[in-house]
C-alpha cells in the first residue's frame, strides 16, 4: 500500500457501476456471453487488486453498491503547522469559526487519497487539534469504529470546551454523515469505544470537572432504529481516575478494556463486563504489557498493543495473561494510535507524518510492513479501517 504525498481525487475511471451507467458507456459485457448480474456473481470471489488491474468495467464494478466492498483506510488529518507569526495570528483569528480537522479515505487499490463529503455544519463543527496559544500540545480528538461506521465522540473547541454534544457518525457505504443522540453531559478527556457493536462513553470532563460525570458510564446502540436512539446509564466507575486524559476503551471478548495513563508510566487498568454490567480488575499481565496504543481486530477476539518506546507490536494471550511479541520495528516507536482490521495493524507514527501498516495475517511468517504517506500539508491524527466508499455518478 503506497501513495505519494499529493492528495489526489479519483478520476472518472473509478466511477460507480450501475446498469444505466454501464450500458451507456460500454459496448461489452463484464464477461462476454454472460448477463451482467450473473457476471457479478462470478467476479465477487475474485481478489479486488486483480479486478482493479484487468479492465475499467471491472474496476467500476468494485465501487458499485451491489458489489462486496473492500476495506480502506480512513484518516482524521490536521493541517501542518507553519511556525511564522503571521500564520499563528491568522490561525488564532480563524479558529473561532473554522474546523482544523479534515477527513480523508485512502484507497489501497489506486493508492490515492480522497476527501470525504463535508460533515453537517448545523450545529457548526469546531474540532481543534492544536490551539494557537499552545502549539506544542496536541488536543485529543476521540474517534473509533462500530458496525462499519466512523464515530467521533469527543473533542475540544478553541475555548477549551467540549466540541460535540452528540456523536458525529459517517457511514462509508452510503457516503452519509449524521448525528447520534445527545450525550447527557458533553465532555472531553473521556473513555470511549465500542463492544459488540454498541457505543460506550465513560468518565471525562465537561466545561468543568464534576465528580459525578467523571464516574459515569453510558451506552448507545447504533443498530436500533433512530427513533429509539438514546444513551442508557450503566454501572459507574468507582472513581474519576480515568478522566485525566483521553482513554481508548477497547472491545475484547465481550468486555471493554482500558488503562488510565498512556505509555510506559505506572497505570491502572479497568475492565467493563458488557453482559453483567459490572466493572472488574484488569488482569495483571494485560495491564503490565499495555505500554502504548491498543486495538482489537474487528471480531473483538484478538487484542493488539504497541510498546511506543520499543516499537514492539504484541498480541495478548488471555489464557496465559501475557503479551506475545509479533514484531519489533524502529518505525513503530512513538506510535500514537492504532487500528486493526482485515489482518492488518495500521499505526499513526512519526508524529503523524506517516501510517505504518503491518501484515499480521500470515501466522509463522515474518511480518511485512509498509508506509502510507498522508496528503501533502497534513499530519495524521487518527486512522481507522472501514469498507470503501461507494462511488456516486
Amino acid at each position: 500500500m503506497e501513495t505519494d504525498s499529493q492528495c489526489t481525487k479519483k478520476t472518472n475511471n473509478n466511477d460507480s457501476f450501475d446498469d444505466n451507467y454501464y450500458s451507456s458507456t460500454n459496448d461489452e459485457n463484464l464477461i462476454p456471453g454472460l448477463p451482467d448480474d450473473l457476471a457479478q456473481r462470478c467476479l465477487s470471489p475474485v481478489s479486488p487488486p486483480l479486478l482493479y488491474s484487468v479492465c475499467h468495467p471491472w474496476r467500476r464494478l468494485l465501487y458499485s453498491p451491489c458489489f462486496p466492498p473492500f476495506f480502506s483506510l480512513y484518516a482524521l488529518l490536521s493541517p501542518l503547522h507553519n511556525p511564522n507569526r503571521s500564520r499563528i495570528r491568522n490561525l488564532g483569528e480563524a479558529s473561532t469559526h473554522r474546523n482544523s480537522i479534515e477527513f480523508f479515505c485512502f484507497d489501497p487499490l489506486s493508492s490515492a487519497w480522497t476527501q470525504l463529503p463535508s460533515p453537517p455544519q448545523n450545529p457548526p463543527l469546531h474540532l481543534l487539534h492544536r490551539h494557537p496559544s499552545f502549539l506544542s500540545r496536541k488536543l485529543p480528538i476521540q474517534s473509533f469504529t462500530v458496525s462499519n461506521h466512523l464515530v467521533l465522540i469527543a473533542a475540544t473547541t478553541h475555548n477549551f470546551s467540549p466540541a460535540l454534544s452528540s456523536p458525529l457518525v459517517f457511514h462509508p457505504e452510503s457516503n452519509r454523515w449524521f448525528y447520534g443522540p445527545q450525550v447527557s453531559t458533553p465532555r472531553r478527556w473521556c473513555a470511549t469505544g465500542s463492544a459488540r457493536e454498541v457505543v460506550y462513553i465513560a468518565t471525562g470532563v465537561g466545561s468543568h470537572y464534576r465528580g459525578d460525570v467523571a464516574r459515569t458510564m453510558e451506552q448507545w446502540d447504533l443498530n436500533k432504529k433512530s427513533g429509539s436512539w438514546c444513551w442508557e446509564n450503566k454501572a459507574p466507575l468507582k472513581d474519576g481516575r480515568f478522566s485525566r486524559e483521553a482513554v481508548e476503551a477497547v472491545g475484547y471478548k465481550g468486555k471493554l478494556c482500558m488503562v488510565n495513563v498512556k505509555g510506559n508510566a505506572v497505570k491502572e487498568g479497568a475492565v467493563y463486563n458488557v453482559d453483567s454490567d459490572k466493572w472488574e480488575e484488569m488482569p495483571l499481565g494485560m495491564v503490565a504489557g499495555w505500554n502504548g496504543p491498543a486495538a482489537a481486530a474487528m471480531d473483538e477476539e484478538t487484542l493488539y498493543a504497541i510498546d511506543e518506546v520499543k516499537g514492539c507490536l504484541s498480541r495478548y494471550d488471555g489464557e496465559k495473561d501475557c503479551w506475545e511479541k509479533l514484531v519489533e520495528l524502529e518505525e513503530l516507536k512513538r506510535a500514537e494510535q492504532i487500528a486493526a482490521g482485515k489482518g492488518k495493524i495500521c499505526a499513526v507514527a512519526a508524529s503523524g507524518e506517516k501510517i505504518i501498516v503491518v501484515d499480521v495475517e500470515e501466522k509463522g511468517a515474518e511480518a511485512r510492513f509498509w508506509e502510507v504517506v498522508p496528503p501533502r500539508g497534513f499530519e495524521v491524527v487518527a486512522v481507522h479501517v472501514l469498507p470503501r466508499m461507494t462511488r456516486q455518478d
